[in-house]
């Protein structure tokens, strides 16, 4: 017997649509039962956004139905829920590439400090990296400024309200907001998510600073030991070092 919501003659044309890259933004096409599909433009390979498995807490027909699925998508609702917010970032955001890239590049440098780093989270640390920043557009609303005590009291309700559209894990969802709501100032006790997401966003705060003036090799000096992880200076080091002068 066959599942009348796999069946496609039953589908409607929404079950076929599209869905951007969490990575480049393009355009990719699903038909609704794809598990996965990879992005003609660059090569990201994205999981289906709506496969949901809440069924499976009910449907007599829920082992029958999961074995037939892949097992890496079983393996990696993690990394759905990591695309899901990027995209809900990149929506939330709408034209402002400018946060947009940011919000991506500090994803990508947490995600290389986190793999050096033992006891962290990595569903914590993309998801607090993706939304970071996500605070900005309410602060520069309310208060014409994007200062960063304005950005974590704005910034959690908002990532709070994605999270849980999301499904998120309420520990997760807790976690990721603690971080948010002072992601600018490291307390005297941090746990290691906190640690990758502040050095993340360092470097890329500072790669987005030297573009337009490089450091001497002192200044860049003190800038390392700024670095709450080793992975973080490490990182930093392979990031920036290039825009020192000589």
């Amino acid at each position: 017997m066959q599942c009348p919501g796999q069946d496609s003659r039953y589908w409607s044309g929404e079950d076929v649509f599209e869905s951007n890259c969490p990575k480049c933004g393009q355009g990719v096409e699903f038909f609704k039962d794809d598990s996965q599909q990879t992005c003609r433009n660059c090569g990201h390979r994205m999981l289906n956004p709506k496969i949901d498995f809440g069924c499976a807490s009910y449907c007599a027909h829920a082992e029958q139905c999961l074995g037939s699925l892949p097992p890496e998508l079983v393996e990696a609702q993690g990394e759905l829920l990591k695309d899901r917010i990027a995209q809900a970032m990149r929506k939330y955001f709408g034209e402002d590439t400018r946060r947009i890239r940011h919000a991506e590049t500090v994803a990508e440098q947490a995600e290389a400090i986190a793999k050096g780093e033992e006891g962290g989270d990595m569903m914590v640390i993309m998801a607090a990296a993706y939304l970071h920043d996500i605070g900005i557009r309410e602060a520069e609303r309310k208060f014409d400024s994007s200062a960063a005590r304005y950005q974590h009291s704005e910034g959690p309700p908002v990532a709070r309200e994605i999270l849980t559209k999301l499904k998120a894990k309420p520990e997760l969802i807790d976690e990721v907001c603690d971080i948010i709501g002072h992601h600018h100032s490291p307390r005297n006790e941090e746990k290691v998510n906190f640690k990758v997401l502040y050095d993340a966003d360092l470097i890329v705060n500072k790669l987005e600073q030297y573009q337009d003036a490089p450091p001497i090799q002192e200044q860049f000096d003190r800038l390392l030991k700024i670095f709450l992880t080793k992975s973080g200076a490490t990182q930093g080091t392979k990031v920036l070092k290039k825009y020192v002068k000589a």
